[in-house]
């Protein structure tokens, strides 16, 4: 028999809600500020996942411009019912620590295949995050989610509920009245609602305790929908809070599914820390529990206890894995590669192109690092603690203001970032920036004089807490530049106030407004 180890979706993808249409098994997860919006990643046996579509792409259905970091996209919520897909979602414009307010939008898109295409949004309502849809077995279908009130004197008061409201599907809008079904344990900040029903009981899955350390999977139940929801005597029933021996820690906002032969299992978010301060650089991933039913009606992990589990026991299911994928992009295809992805809006012909020059990623230079609005970045997900990537670049800039190169990027006040630029004293040169919570860093003591050559290669190594950048002249003959960097700072952890997870990536800057183009001859990402 296989088993699942997790996590079985390593790097940034946090918030998962996981289906089973017939013999398939789909996960969305959070992509916050990257576009396109929602990963959906594929599976027929839990074991092996596969990344296959981001339903989100278009501006009409996502446009994320001037966001804030981890803004955008929070807790997708996917369901399926008579042959349609549902996908709910949060796009958030508002998140900053000055105020109380939020500024969140929730929506719904559907789709007959999973693979879209994805219909037009429907707004559905502004009171608060982490919506989330139920179709009940009558037919009728209730939307629920968390209620954030900035009256809150602290962040536990600010979660302030979960609200239950039907969807009519045909009027395609929120009807009838509006009731608080639920207002949490004490261990507080309530979130992440789903609603599941067995054996007559409403069971009513949300998170606890914030996503960080304390996170937690809480389980109440009632007779109706609208509750009284009484909570289960063991609460919370997956933690790994005050355990710091636990690979898996920030256990919490979960989701379940039922497998074709009874079977249960818990999809939960979890990170892993490094060091000693305990830094999750891969941010909030995805893990899987097995989970069987009591006979007094409780879902409970499945050997006991509330601890996640690494190794876990996997469904008598056909294996079903994948083919491995090259590490090397030559650029050659039509379309970017599905790992890749942007900051906030589309891609377009006016900042990329892979025809221009064939067998080449094109980009124009436009906003700087540090911008909410237009960059011309292209990035994936660090998935391992030990990996590297590396590109060629051929560029030619013409002063200080045009730069591109290799950046490892968390959020627009924390990077680091090697690149070619030029300024009228040095000519062409190779430079290490960073920036570290707004704080402009230089790394080198002395810059890398070009001496004209325009096709460099540009490598980046994780491994673990340390993140070494390196050149070449001719590709192989790697030269390490600039000290071995801190790579814990590019977590949530580090700033404090985000919930992504590192990304590896190329870009172009031009701050003079001429869009000078990079040439990027080819990309790759290999784990170690």
């Amino acid at each position: 028999m296989q088993n699942i180890t997790n996590p079985v979706l390593r790097g940034f993808n946090p918030d998962p809600s996981i289906l089973r249409v017939g013999d398939d098994y789909f996960i969305a997860t959070s992509t916050f500020e990257w576009f396109p919006g929602v990963q959906i990643h594929h599976s027929k046996d839990l074991v092996n996942w596969k990344l296959i579509t981001r339903p989100l792409t278009r501006l009409s259905q996502l446009n994320m411009l001037g966001n804030p970091d981890s803004g955008g996209i929070w807790a997708p919520c996917l369901s399926w019912h008579d042959g349609l897909f549902y996908l709910i979602y949060t796009d958030v414009k508002l998140t900053s620590e000055r105020f109380s307010v939020k500024e969140v939008y929730n929506y719904l898109v559907t789709a007959p295949d999973i693979l879209g295409p994805w219909s037009e949004p429907i707004f559905m309502n502004s009171s608060g995050f982490d919506p989330s849809l139920f179709h009940d077995d009558d037919g009728r279908k209730w939307y629920l989610n968390m209620l954030w009130d900035f009256r809150g004197r602290d962040k536990y008061a600010l979660f302030a509920g979960i609200l239950l409201q039907e969807y009519d599907s045909a009027a395609k809008k929120l009807v009838g009245p509006i009731r608080k079904i639920f207002t949490g344990t004490p261990i507080g900040l309530t979130e992440g609602p789903h609603l599941y029903k067995r054996n007559g009981y409403y069971y009513l899955m949300t998170a606890e305790g914030g996503t960080e350390y304390e996170h937690a999977v809480t389980m109440a139940r009632s007779k109706k929908i609208e509750g009284p929801y009484e909570v289960d005597p063991q609460n919370p029933m997956l933690t790994s809070y005050q355990k710091p021996s636990l690979a898996l820690q920030k256990a919490g906002h979960a989701s379940l599914v039922e497998t074709q032969h009874g079977d249960w299992y818990l999809a939960h978010l979890c990170g892993r820390p490094l060091g000693a301060e305990r830094r999750c650089i891969l941010g909030r991933e995805t893990a899987l529990q097995k989970c069987i039913w009591t006979d007094d009606g409780w879902l409970r992990v499945e050997g006991g206890g509330n601890d996640p589990k690494v190794n876990v026991p996997a469904p008598n299911l056909p294996a079903y894995p994948f083919a491995a994928e090259p590490a090397r992009d030559d650029f050659n295809a039509p379309e970017l590669n599905i790992h890749f992805q942007m900051l906030r809006i589309p891609a377009d012909s006016s900042w990329l192109s892979l025809t221009e020059r064939p067998g080449f990623l094109r980009l124009y230079g436009r906003g700087p690092l540090n911008s909410l609005h237009y960059q011309s970045l292209v990035a994936r997900r660090v998935q391992a603690f030990r990996c590297e990537a590396a590109t060629c670049l051929e560029f030619a800039p013409d002063n200080f203001q045009q730069m591109a190169g290799l950046v490892a990027y968390y959020d627009t006040s924390l990077h680091y970032y090697l690149n070619v630029t030029a300024d009228e004293g040095k000519g062409t040169y190779l430079t290490l920036l960073g920036c570290d919570l707004d704080q402009a860093l230089f790394p080198l003591e002395q810059d890398i004089p070009l001496r004209g050559a325009t096709r460099i290669f540009l490598k980046a190594t994780f491994d673990n807490e340390q993140l070494q950048f390196a050149y070449a002249f001719k590709e192989g003959e790697w030269i390490n530049i600039g000290p071995a960097l801190d790579a814990t700072k590019l977590s949530d952890d580090y700033g404090g106030l985000g919930f992504t997870g590192a990304f590896i990536g190329i870009c172009a800057q031009d701050l003079s407004g001429q869009h000078k183009h990079a040439d990027f001859d080819w990309f790759e990402y290999i784990e170690k």
